[in-house]
């Protein structure tokens, strides 16, 4: 299972995304560049929630260029998380399957197993999501997206808002969770740390171009280009 994205091209008044590269199964990679280089706009594309001018998008073997987002089986987590504050815990991780009309036995499960991946007691499916922490409501969001067993997960600097303690302890977790699902990740960071803590590759971006990917280690240490280089330097 890898997700593909092929010549993909956007163009907007000022600029055209040229992007081009591949996610292997059980990898994460590591998407940074400096606000504005068009790191979120990628994800977008990848999820459908834009369209591209060109190119393809292919996940799991399937080419889901031109499907609507619903159809993609490609899972989200946004820097808002977007969770349904009306909703309880469990309520928020199976609202995927109760869409897909699955058994309440099926969802019970699926919640359970989830909450226990994302290190929460089953108990916290009753919560309601204003009662929980900012690291508990990461886990949900989390959970909620694996709940729906997509061909590919999409982060969006999920963890900007924690404090640094906090933050350090979801790293270590989100590596455990990455062991156990296995499904090609792409993680939206501006936080350089977290990028070579988390990817297995890094992609750096600037201006809606990937000028650099390569192995965390290598494109740390070792970058071949100057914009990689500027930006693990802390440059502007």
């Amino acid at each position: 299972m890898s997700l593909e994205v092929h010549d993909i091209t956007k163009t907007y008044p000022h600029t055209t995304m040229r992007l081009d590269f591949s996610v292997e199964e059980g990898e994460t990679l590591a998407l940074v560049g400096h606000s504005g280089c068009g790191k979120t706009t990628t994800l977008n594309l990848v999820a459908g929630l834009l369209y591209a001018d060109s190119g393809s998008i292919v996940s799991g073997g399937r080419d889901v260029t031109n499907l609507p987002p619903w159809k993609r089986n490609i899972a989200v987590v946004f820097q808002d998380l977007a969770l349904f504050p009306t909703m309880n815990v469990g309520k928020n991780i199976d609202y995927s399957l109760r869409i897909k009309g699955a058994s309440k036995d099926t969802r019970r499960r699926v919640v359970e197993e989830t909450l226990r991946i994302v290190h929460l007691s089953v108990s916290f499916a009753g919560r309601k999501i204003h009662t929980l922490s900012g690291g508990e409501r990461q886990r949900v969001a989390i959970a909620r997206a694996l709940a729906a067993s997509p061909q590919a997960l999409l982060m969006d600097e999920p963890f900007s808002s924690l404090d640094p303690r906090l933050r350090r302890e979801l790293w270590k977790e989100f590596l455990e969770i990455r062991g156990v699902s296995r499904i090609p990740c792409i993680f939206v960071t501006h936080d350089r740390e977290e990028a070579s803590i988390l990817g297995d590759r890094i992609a750096v971006m600037v201006q809606g171009r990937i000028v650099e990917i390569g192995d965390a280690h290598t494109i740390v240490t070792k970058p071949r280009t100057s914009e990689a280089e500027a930006f693990f330097k802390g440059e502007p």
